[in-house]
């Protein structure tokens, strides 16, 4: 085989664990993506786990997949000398290897493999934060492991013995370790669905406090968590890495000369997402569901921008977020561009008004950021009169306390009440 495509520098620190990552380049794959850039991400993929040391990289051209060893037997000899040469102890494969295919490449290669649903749930396992992510996590995980108990080669041939009081005589070592795992989903699931109640009744609390939410969605990566921070001075995990945010951050911020409103900062999205890991993580985009306002936030100087930006708009779709619901695309890291493709940037953006060009390191663009939520929110706000009667005390104070009155007028049989409010203020009203 040739040299890696790129060789990354060692640095002195802690022992870590050094990795090598592959990236499977198939040519009658009908969902092939461009090999440069997906390796690229792949070795980002691999940077973003702690005490992971990642030493190289390669694409292999394949022209069809080996069922059972993914690569054929002078691809592996070829990449088995690369590994002992440079003391691999971890391989990385960027797609999908079957439990037997990943069993025999570990006992050819001597070295520990994962692929890409393996290490996206390392990640994640290392990033989520809380309890409802912790136990999404777990769930992956198992039903993951559940389908690789074949690697675990001789002990799972044994036989178990016992009196039959737990699987009985003669179960095997797999079956047993299986049920176990089975007897941990249902207790987890148990556990997820007391947390899903607990956050549906804030859900249900925040629809009666009158503040807009506005969503940051993109491509992982994209600044959304640096925007967030800027915006609303919270200290958010902010990494160059991928996957730095895994759970929804939410928190209040005044716009400028417009209302305040609930901002809320999502998982980011990626290309080839296990299908498995988008549903185990759909209720941390939930908020995502109820927004008034979407913004995605793209990383406008990466080079595969307008495939992750399609990639972000198909996950939104598939997650079914309404239609009538408002997105802007903000355009950021204008401070990576050379200046002559900032200045383009720019001026595209100013002929489109679904579009705003900024950087969140340097704080361009933001106010009109914020005056264009504004004015997207003003624009959805309307205005009824009411009429309460002297028995709606509670009613005319609850309006009064969430600042929608615009005026009162007292009649012989109660108020008259003009309000200004959006359609959540307006459906809270109506469940008093």
């Amino acid at each position: 085989m040739s040299k890696p495509e790129f060789q990354i520098d060692e640095t002195d620190g802690p022992a870590q664990t050094r990795a090598w990552v592959l990236h499977p380049d198939i040519k009658n794959d009908n969902d092939r993506r461009e090999a440069v850039p997906a390796l690229a991400e792949a070795v980002a993929l691999a940077e973003a786990l702690p005490n992971i040391e990642v030493i190289g990289a390669n694409i292999v051209p394949l022209r069809t997949l080996n069922a059972g060893h993914l690569f054929g037997k002078g691809k592996i000899a070829e990449l088995k000398q690369i590994l002992h040469d440079e003391e691999v102890e971890l391989v990385l494969v960027d797609g999908h290897v079957t439990p037997v295919q990943q069993r025999n490449l570990e006992k050819a290669w001597d070295v520990k493999l994962l692929d890409r649903t393996g290490l996206i749930l390392e990640i994640f396992s290392d990033r989520a934060a809380t309890r409802e992510g912790v136990l999404q996590v777990e769930m992956a995980a198992l039903n993951y492991q559940r389908t690789r108990l074949v690697r675990a080669w001789t002990h799972l041939e044994r036989q178990r013995g016992g009196l039959g009081f737990v699987g009985g005589p003669g179960e095997t070592q797999i079956e047993s370790d299986r049920r176990a795992i089975d007897d941990q989903l249902v207790r987890l699931k148990r556990q997820l669905e007391k947390v899903v109640k607990t956050r549906a009744l804030h859900r249900a609390a925040r629809a009666k406090i009158p503040y807009p939410i506005v969503a940051l969605v993109g491509y992982t990566n994209a600044g959304k968590s640096t925007l967030f921070n800027r915006l609303t001075g919270a200290d958010v995990l902010v990494k160059d890495m991928l996957f730095a945010t895994l759970d929804p951050t939410m928190r209040s911020l005044e716009l400028l000369d417009g209302p305040e409103i609930i901002l809320s900062d999502t998982v980011g999205f990626i290309s080839a997402l296990p299908t498995e890991l988008v549903a185990a993580f759909r209720a941390t985009l939930e908020e995502v569901l109820a927004a008034d306002i979407i913004l995605h936030v793209r990383d406008i100087s990466h080079a595969e921008t307008f495939e992750q930006a399609r990639n972000v708009r198909e996950i939104l779709a598939s997650l079914g977020v309404p239609s009538e619901t408002r997105m802007f695309e903000v355009w950021n890291k204008l401070d990576l561009l050379p200046e002559a493709a900032a200045d383009a940037v720019r001026e595209r953006a100013l002929r489109d008004e679904n579009v705003l060009a900024i950087s969140s390191i340097t704080g361009e663009g933001l106010d009109l950021l914020q005056t264009t939520v504004a004015d997207a929110l003003q624009g959805a706000m309307r205005t009824a009169e009411l009429s309460l009667a002297f028995s709606e005390g509670r009613k005319r104070a609850w309006l009064f306390s969430q600042d929608v009155v615009v005026s009162e007028t007292q009649t012989d049989d109660g108020f008259d009440v003009v309000v200004r409010w959006s359609a959540e203020v307006e459906a809270a009203y109506q469940r008093l």
